[in-house]
């Protein structure tokens, strides 16, 4: 496992060691020793989602707020997507500062997202599943967001054909 920071303090780009060979590939998506030995970091995960999306989907931008606040290590398992993650630490040098990396099924990324950021993505595959760790359990009295193309932050989502696709909920933040 290679750990790369980015230019956000603790927003890490984490690449898992790949074995390929003719009958494809296999890694480590996970191992708590090689996480805290690469990372520094003593994260507990508690829950794993999963999400599958048609192309133009944006989900977020959403965040957990107070003591439901929850770190996420998230990676696409199947197509395209374009992650993003908002600083919201209002005593962070990168407050209201985004980050976006392309994750797909072919380059195995992986995007290690602390707690205090907001969090969303656009597939940009016909179909794109995603899925993700979290470090504390989703609490739907805690849940906020961001709307998608708030000028303020400017997130520079990528073009696609057709329309963003958003949720009722997405559109209101």
């Amino acid at each position: 496992m290679i750990v790369r920071p980015t230019p956000i303090e603790g927003l890490l780009i984490i690449e898992p060691t790949v074995i390929e060979d003719q009958r494809g590939y296999f890694y480590e998506s996970f191992n708590q020793l090689k996480w805290r030995k690469n990372t520094g970091l003593d994260t507990h995960f508690v829950q794993d989602n999963q999400a599958r999306s048609t192309m133009g989907v944006l989900r977020g931008l959403h965040f957990q707020k107070g003591k439901a606040a929850q770190a996420k290590l998230v990676r696409c398992t199947e197509g395209s997507v374009f992650d993003v993650a908002v600083d919201l630490r209002t005593d962070s040098p990168t407050f209201k500062r985004w980050f976006g990396i392309e994750l797909t099924q072919d380059n195995h990324l992986q995007l290690f997202i602390p707690r205090g950021f907001a969090h969303g993505y656009l597939a940009l595959t016909e179909y794109a599943t995603f899925t993700y760790k979290c470090d504390n359990f989703y609490n739907k009295s805690a849940e906020s967001g961001l709307p998608y193309n708030d000028p303020e932050i400017g997130i520079e989502w990528p073009a696609i054909e057709g329309e963003y696709f958003l949720s009722e909920k997405d559109l209101k933040w």
